[in-house]
């Protein structure tokens, strides 16, 4: 059962806040911002000025700096703004991030300015500081003119505008975490939010209730939400209202459930954990440390945890949790799986083990199944490659054959697989365990239609509400949703690596948020993403051979196959001995990593 709490109470309390703060030249009204987007500003702090006799294209890169603070609608930013201007800007129309600002001079007199502002589109923040990835370019024109000696813009478009590297340094990413659909783990909602560390709790919590992104909410479940406020401000562990959620002494938040609400007010112990895992990871994700005294109308959440919460409580649906890690590394060796030690390798007893003709396998997160791809060799093209499902030491069972089979890659649950076929077919099978009869359905894949035709790489999360795919060389993520027929969909596919600059090869997920690929070069040939495509970091090159053609990873480790063998990456190492290394056991024998999931 959901209990949901109302979400007006929150919205109302920071609009005041922000509004206290406001000059005179702010206008009556502006668009609509979520909670999360806005910080704001402790009384008496003060906000530079622009700097005095500054020429105008400096002027309006001072200004896209100052733009980066969202506090008390863009304040720092509007003190580069003419009177006027200031008091009809709707910076809240939209917020473009561009890689940097350039500035051109249309036309100049003693008393006016024109100047074209042109940058390449990388992404824009949308209400509630959800980043999404966007290419293209922007121009726009901005006119200035002297205010009391001054240069001050007196026309810009709607709209912020912030350079890239500017905004990492002001916004933060930070992760809401909601339900998967079976309540076994959770599952991230990354967001960008700016302000002071004792605002965090405030501001996040305000975003949980809000409920998830868009393209989300149908994957996962909300135990906040509609009918479910705050009351009163969100104080430390013993009541105290100062530096909420800095350093040590946990916090303390008092939920009030509206009476109005329809929805089954009794809560059962699996509902109440889920409420309070919600919380819980989201502010400890973003260093708000325990205990977490959780209240509902004043009286504990729980009658378990009168004096709060720890992570330790709700630990069975820690997002970070790898469920695999007690498996082991396996691989591909001559066709066959086997089991990696550091000192040798040991063929596994089943089939896997004994094939000598698989060109792709996947461990079940528990280690249990196989789950495998092997070359018939037949020459029938239609039957060249075969799916087979089976027991880690025991026989398997073929459960198609086709031209083109991806890597399959696993549910949650250890009971389904998924692959690409044929490039543009997604399948879904289920293996019975009590009588490994398995069952293959088709995946709704008609969202992907637009994006290209040969899907050569497809793995899921490991909460299995997300989709990592190659499709034309290009990275895409999805989002899982089952239908009310019982249909699985692939849905809201969008582009996260835009800049990749090369096609990808391969593809995992090093953690919930942090996708990992392999790419076609040589000079950077393996990176890491973040899922809303607000990062991509370069990894190590030293030691790698091009072409990297196959990556496996968890959160810890990455393990690639280049031209020559299989190395691994410690992501525990420091960033000076951080390289590649080859995996012991494996040395100098070309193989393909294989981790559960």
């Amino acid at each position: 059962m959901k209990n949901h709490l109302h979400r007006g109470v929150l919205a109302v309390m920071l609009c005041t806040v922000l509004l206290t703060g406001a000059c005179a030249s702010l206008p009556d009204s502006s668009s609509p911002q979520a909670i999360g987007t806005l910080a704001t500003v402790a009384p008496g702090t003060s906000i530079a000025p622009p700097a005095e006799g500054r020429e105008p294209d400096l002027l309006l890169r001072d200004f896209a700096k100052a733009s980066t603070d969202p506090s008390n609608r863009h304040l720092a930013a509007r003190q580069y703004l003419a009177p006027a201007m200031s008091a009809k800007w709707d910076d809240a129309a939209s917020a473009t991030i561009v890689d940097r600002v350039d500035t051109l001079s249309e036309s100049r007199t003693d008393k006016e300015a024109v100047y074209t502002i042109r940058g390449n589109k990388v992404g824009r923040l949308d209400p509630g500081g959800v980043y999404v990835s966007e290419e293209g370019s922007y121009e726009s024109k901005m006119t200035l003119t002297l205010v009391d000696g001054q240069w001050r813009i007196s026309d810009l478009p709607s709209g912020v505008i912030m350079e890239k590297p500017a905004f990492l340094g002001a916004y933060q990413r930070k992760s809401l975490y909601f339900p998967d659909p079976s309540g076994q783990t959770m599952v991230p909602d990354l967001r960008w939010v700016s302000g002071p560390q004792d605002q965090m709790a405030s501001q996040l919590v305000g975003l949980l209730i809000n409920g998830p992104k868009l393209a989300l909410a149908a994957a996962v479940r909300n135990e906040l939400g509609a009918g479910v406020s705050v009351i009163g401000p969100i104080t430390k562990a013993d009541g105290r209202t100062g530096q909420v959620g800095v350093g040590l002494g946990g916090v303390r938040i008092d939920f009030r459930i509206d009476p109005a609400d329809p929805a089954d007010r009794s809560m059962d112990a699996a509902t109440r954990g889920l409420f309070a895992a919600q919380i819980i990871w989201t502010l400890a994700g973003a260093d708000i440390s325990g205990p977490y005294v959780l209240l509902v109308d004043g009286q504990p959440l729980d009658a378990a945890h009168p004096d709060g919460w720890t992570t330790a409580d709700v630990a069975s649906t820690n997002p970070l949790a790898t469920a695999g890690a007690t498996v082991g590394l396996h691989a591909l060796l001559g066709g066959s799986l086997v089991s990696v030690t550091e000192q040798a390798v040991i063929p596994i007893p089943g089939f896997a083990g004994n094939a000598g003709n698989l060109v792709s396998a996947s461990l079940s997160r528990d280690g249990k199944t196989v789950a495998a791809v092997a070359d018939t060799a037949k020459p029938d093209p239609s039957t060249r490659f075969s799916l087979v499902l089976g027991p880690y030491a025991d026989g398997g069972v073929q459960v198609l054959e086709a031209p083109a089979i991806t890597r399959p890659t696993w549910e949650l649950d250890n009971n389904a697989i998924w692959a690409a076929v044929n490039g543009n077919t997604v399948v879904r099978v289920v293996r019975e365990p009590t009588t490994g009869r398995a069952s293959v359905t088709n995946v709704d894949v008609g969202a992907l239609i637009p994006l290209g035709s040969n899907i050569t790489e497809l793995r899921l999360s490991r909460d299995g509400v997300r989709a990592a795919m190659i499709i034309d060389g290009k990275v895409y993520l999805a989002i899982v949703v089952r239908m009310p027929s019982g249909v699985f969909a692939l849905t809201s596919p969008r582009a996260v690596a835009p800049g990749l600059g090369s096609s990808a090869l391969a593809l995992d997920w090093s953690n919930s948020d942090t996708v990992v690929i392999a790419r076609n070069n040589s000079d950077v040939p393996v990176v890491q993403v973040a899922i809303d495509g607000s990062r991509m970091d370069s990894l190590p090159r030293g030691n790698l051979t091009a072409p990297v053609v196959s990556v496996d990873a968890s959160p810890t480790t990455e393990y690639v196959a280049d031209a020559r063998a299989v190395f691994q990456l410690n992501n525990n190492d420091p960033a000076g001995d951080r390289l590649w290394r080859e995996v012991p056991g494996l040395t100098g024998q070309k193989a393909i990593p294989v981790l559960p999931g």
